[in-house]
């Protein structure tokens, strides 16, 4: 545990108040893994918390949560609560305060995820998540049923830890998952591209797909075909093969790159003119879903005399001197003649060619 995160601690333990590290750090840490999921449990109320650090960003939800920003790190740090009564299988909307350590650990969602550190570096394990690492198993805490129940989005956590650790699934959390597949329909396609992100850019994406076909989730998420798709090692690609665009919330750039995948799928990826307008980003994950080596395409991709309009060497000034014009529309039809001919390598990006070409053809 670096300085930092000891002096966060310390600074909360230094007032009388009770604090730790848990959930990701202590689970990555144990595992010998990086992390920068820095998760504080602590007995100290939102105001008391306000009180030590003077400046915390107060969530609109009464969770008992802050966020603290220290020393450019990003700290989420709840106070022990009983989560009491939750909303639409998702959001605890009644909640206690507490002051013990094990009962808040208890709402929780793995037993992994229930490791504990203190402000001296000592690593706390009330509810035996160590045995479940070592297993290689993810488990609820208590009642399986009763968890994904409570909260329906723990149903694709459980799923990208699978992926992403490479555990399995204990065998009552599966059959939970399965009873209660269908409140998935009710999770936020935010929520659900959030986490279907962080499964298929695992490099283990495979086994989370493989998980969603075999539990029966795809109904739920609206993925009919994920069956079929070629798990991509761009996530882009694996939406692209979804047919989701019209369902989950794409940004304009992932939008425009789905639509552009699509287009190309059905059309000659050797040919230079899709090679030059779609570029080699889109045509990597086609050609990846096609099975085509990249290393093919990367090199006729380089092999292209131009990559964009800016690389046709002569400009505006140079053609209105040699026709003697003053600039105008013609020039669009000349550069757009010139982009078509160095693209299909019918003529040279050579200074000299291009003029020979241009004074042939204007003039």
């Amino acid at each position: 545990m670096n300085s930092t995160l000891r002096n966060v601690l310390k600074k909360i333990t230094d007032k009388n108040f009770k604090a730790y590290l848990v959930g990701g750090y202590p689970r990555d840490l144990y595992m010998g893994k990086e992390s920068l999921d820095y998760d504080i449990c602590t007995n100290a109320t939102p105001k008391e918390l306000k009180n030590i650090f003077g400046s915390l960003i107060l969530p609109t939800e009464q969770y008992g949560s802050v966020t603290l920003i220290y020393k450019n790190k990003r700290f989420e740090i709840t106070t022990f609560r009983r989560d009491i009564k939750y909303f639409n299988n998702r959001k605890p909307i009644e909640i206690e305060y507490i002051d013990d350590l094990e009962d808040d650990l208890k709402r929780r969602d793995f037993t992994m995820n229930t490791m504990c550190i203190d402000s001296n570096g000592n690593l706390i394990d009330i509810l035996n998540g160590k045995d479940d690492i070592k297993n290689k198993v993810i488990k609820t805490v208590g009642n399986a049923d009763k968890k994904i129940s409570e909260d329906s989005l723990r149903i694709l956590r459980a799923i990208r830890f699978a992926t992403v650790l490479d555990f399995d699934l204990d065998e009552e959390l599966k059959q939970a998952i399965i009873k209660h597949k269908s409140l998935l329909n009710n999770l936020s396609y935010f929520r659900k591209k959030e986490e279907l992100d962080k499964i298929f850019s695992s490099p283990n994406r495979k086994k989370g797909i493989d998980l969603i076909n075999k539990l029966g989730l795809y109904e739920n998420l609206e993925l009919y075909n994920i069956e079929k798709i070629v798990p991509t090692t761009y996530l882009i690609g694996i939406w692209a093969q979804l047919n989701v665009l019209d369902k989950y919330n794409f940004n304009n750039t992932e939008r425009e790159s789905i639509i552009k995948i699509n287009e190309l799928m059905d059309k000659d990826i050797f040919n230079y003119n899709n090679l030059y307008n779609y570029g080699l980003y889109i045509c990597s994950i086609v050609a990846e879903i096609k099975g085509i080596d990249k290393k093919i395409i990367n090199e006729r991709y380089n092999s292209l005399y131009i990559h964009n309009k800016t690389d046709i060497k002569i400009d505006v000034k140079e053609i209105c001197q040699m026709l003697n014009k003053k600039p105008g529309k013609f020039l669009k039809e000349i550069f757009s003649d010139l982009e078509y001919k160095l693209v299909n390598k019918l003529l040279l990006n050579d200074n000299n060619e291009i003029k020979k070409y241009v004074l042939m053809k204007y003039s």
